[in-house]
């Protein structure tokens, strides 16, 4: 009995089980950096299984709502068309030699980020839905592409993702997140640690009333060129042709 004892002690111990099947142990501090890969690991398996070279990513307010207050359905209705234009125009919908460029993709919620990730939606493309786990919970918004449709813990890994296939950058009014964001791309744009792509903030009255970009010029925080990173446009429309003027470089044929 007693050797039987000891064989189930060890068999139940959780220094037994297996190291890849331990959830107490790859959820432990020791193994952050093994998350931090496996959150890099896992997105990427996916995007290359869909062909997917490039993004354009859409950032804006998760509070806007279709149906909400002031400029809200404006906003809602101008980021759910330039998800439509993009997709369209820019390589999503119709991929080439199984390769997809320009595939819209957000933060994966609500607002903003759904009515872009609803434009390609209702013209038949794949978007990206970029999802965060926060403290109170946030779900997925129903147009982002089920099979690229991700959750991360590490916002590090997320803004990663966000970047590493960008083509350019379209940022919708918002607040603390969509700054968050914007303010990343710059600085790796003003850095050189990012290559170039056109970064295009829409409704240029909201922008210029919560940053003032001139001002930071004048006190000589950036430099000339750092200024001529940002562009402004006030339709869908006007976002696209910006895009294409500043350099978005588009595969399809």
């Amino acid at each position: 009995m007693h050797d039987v004892d000891t064989a189930e002690a060890h068999l139940n111990s959780p220094s037994y089980r297996l190291a890849a099947l331990d959830q107490d142990f790859l959820l432990g501090d020791s193994m952050r950096g093994v998350r931090f890969q496996l959150e890099y690991a896992k997105p990427e398996e996916h995007l290359r299984t869909w062909g997917i070279r490039s993004t354009i990513v859409v950032f804006g307010s998760a509070r806007v709502r279709e149906n909400g207050p002031g400029q809200h359905p404006f906003w809602y209705n101008e980021a759910r068309k330039f998800g439509a234009i993009a997709s369209e125009r820019g390589g999503a919908l119709k991929p080439v030699n199984g390769i997809r460029d320009n595939v819209i993709a957000t933060g994966g919620g609500p607002g903003l980020m759904e009515a872009a990730n609803r434009g390609a939606h209702d013209v038949g493309a794949p978007s990206i839905g970029f999802n965060i786990t926060l403290p109170h919970e946030q779900e997925p918004n129903r147009y982002s592409t089920p099979d690229l449709t991700f959750r991360f813990h590490y916002f590090a890994m997320r803004k990663m993702h966000l970047a590493m296939r960008a083509n350019a950058l379209v940022v919708f009014p918002g607040g603390f997140g969509t700054l968050d964001e914007l303010f990343e791309l710059l600085t790796l744009r003003q850095t050189g640690k990012a290559p170039p792509l056109p970064i295009v903030l829409f409704d240029k009255k909201y922008w210029r009333s919560i940053i003032k970009f001139d001002v930071l010029l004048e006190h000589g925080m950036v430099s000339e060129s750092d200024r001529k990173l940002v562009h402004f446009a006030d339709t869908a429309e006007d976002v696209w042709s910006t895009l294409i003027d500043n350099g978005l470089i588009t595969h399809h044929t």
